[in-house]
């Protein structure tokens, strides 16, 4: 198959452009040259800015085209304006949902604007934003196109850090600050097994839309830091619960301390049913699989958004003189 990828050198889409060239596929990349430029030499590499001139994709047809960078409806029907392809799949979010319930299926409710449509992407808009990049898809490009809405994506090469610095830090070993309530749940999945299913998916020429995560529905976010402990943290590593009223008045966020839901705000968004994926073909590799090729690919990463390791450490110590 011919196949097209919009982005495909930056993580999700990485993984992606990865999983169609080990199945052997023809593929082409369409991007800026900014990321990984030199990656995939067997690739067709289309240097252009989806947001402005897309001439270069005139006169010429994919049998399929994955889009993992639209943010914005206007981004997706600019793409359709320019581009012949026989299916378009397109990456979206479990944010699309609202109101979120526990073990939702594809059919729930879905966030809408409750005023004016912006086209600045902020964590209030990027849900409902999603929800008219759906729309978009489906009115551009017909039925046969496949939504895949996953929720944290976690795996070699992650630019974000959020799964990458629980793995990193556990494998210090010590006292972790864990943020929160350990019983807030979690929904995580490994951009290599979405990448490949998707590509399972685009040969099958599957429509339709289903959720991408992994595990069920009750897997909660102390299950995923002991799982972590388990596979890189070293003897005597533990685990230290710090209250979410005292990390929020200390100003922490689920930025500093990825993946903390900052109080429950957003736990039911990690509750998707993935029932129809898995019956359509997705199969995660254990978590533990994940944690262990993570710390081999990604050992040294490290990012200034997170929590310093003085920090952790003083805000521990204070948190601990309290008790």
């Amino acid at each position: 198959m011919r196949i097209l990828i919009i982005g495909g050198t930056r993580f999700v889409g990485r993984h992606i452009t990865e999983a169609a060239l080990a199945a052997g596929h023809e593929v082409s990349l369409i991007h800026r040259g900014k990321t990984g430029p030199d990656l995939f030499p067997e690739a067709e590499h289309l240097l252009a800015d989806r947001d402005a001139d897309l001439s270069i994709l005139s006169g010429r047809r994919w049998d399929a085209t994955i889009d993992v960078s639209a943010y914005l409806p206007s981004q997706v029907t600019h793409l359709a304006g320019a581009l012949a392809t026989d299916q378009y799949v397109f990456v979206s979010t479990v944010a699309v949902y609202d109101p979120k319930t526990p073990n939702f299926t594809e059919d729930a409710p879905l966030a809408e604007f409750d005023g004016p449509v912006t086209e600045e992407v902020t964590g209030k808009s990027y849900g409902p934003l999603k929800v008219l990049c759906e729309r978009a898809a489906v009115d551009a490009f017909g039925s046969a196109t496949l939504i895949v809405r996953p929720t944290y994506v976690i795996g070699p090469y992650d630019y974000t850090g959020r799964f990458t610095y629980w793995v990193n830090r556990i494998a210090r070993g010590g006292e972790v600050l864990a943020p929160g309530n350990p019983d807030d749940l979690v929904q995580v999945i490994d951009g290599r097994d979405m990448a490949s299913w998707m590509i399972a998916m685009i040969e099958k020429k599957a429509p339709g839309t289903f959720h991408a995560v992994s595990p069920t529905s009750s897997f909660t976010f102390g299950d995923m830091l002991e799982a972590i402990v388990a596979e890189v943290g070293p003897p005597g590593t533990t685990l230290t619960w710090v209250g979410q009223d005292f990390l929020l008045a200390e100003g922490e966020t689920g930025r500093s301390l990825p993946l903390w839901s900052q109080g429950g705000n957003g736990s039911a968004t990690n509750t998707a049913n993935p029932a129809a994926a898995y019956a359509a073909g997705l199969s995660p590799r254990p978590l533990g699989t994940s944690i262990r090729e993570i710390r081999d690919a990604d050992a040294s990463f490290s990012t200034d958004t997170t929590i310093t390791p003085d920090r952790e450490a003083d805000l521990l110590s204070r948190w601990g003189a309290q008790q």
